[in-house]
């Protein structure tokens, strides 16, 4: 793991890590770690906060309740960073060389959420403008284009 990191203010939402030194690609920067919950408990423990620390573990249902310097890390659409699952442990590990001073970023790649839009805000030159995963951002977009589809009986009428 990498020391040197810190929490300061963030031009992409409220506070970010930083490193205060370089970091080589393929480095594994930091652990995500916390509390272990069944998303249905997370979903439960939590469905009166607007703001979560929830990381997925992948297939086995569970989420991390994120504390700590990882907790920081923000969302971009233009990474340096990428999550690695590894036993059941998420790791955060850099995609490219990172320069000292830069802020931690990875994709948040946000899936199966009713919830309402999470807008990105990272500023990057390819921003989506959502958190939400491109297979998610998709997902919605059918889902949208069949509920606006309801009541047509799909019949062509011609107009005129």
């Amino acid at each position: 793991m990498v020391d040197g990191l810190i929490i300061r203010s963030s031009s992409i939402h409220a506070a970010g890590c930083y490193t205060t030194r370089a970091i080589k690609k393929g480095k594994r920067v930091v652990e995500y770690d916390g509390p272990r919950f069944t998303k249905d408990e997370a979903d439960e423990r939590y469905q009166d906060r607007d703001i979560t620390y929830l990381f997925s573990c992948g297939e086995n249902g569970l989420v991390i309740d994120g504390f700590g310097t990882a907790m920081f890390i923000n969302h971009s659409c233009d990474p340096n960073c990428e999550s690695e699952n590894v036993d059941g442990r998420v790791f955060v590990v850099a995609i490219r060389d990172i320069a000292a001073g830069e802020e931690l970023t990875y994709e948040y790649n946000l899936y199966d959420s009713d919830d309402e839009e999470q807008n990105c805000y990272c500023g990057a030159t390819q921003c989506r403008g959502t958190m939400f995963s491109e297979a998610e951002v998709k997902r919605r977009a059918r889902k949208a284009a069949k509920e606006n589809g309801k009541g047509r009986s799909g019949r062509r009428v011609e107009v005129g």
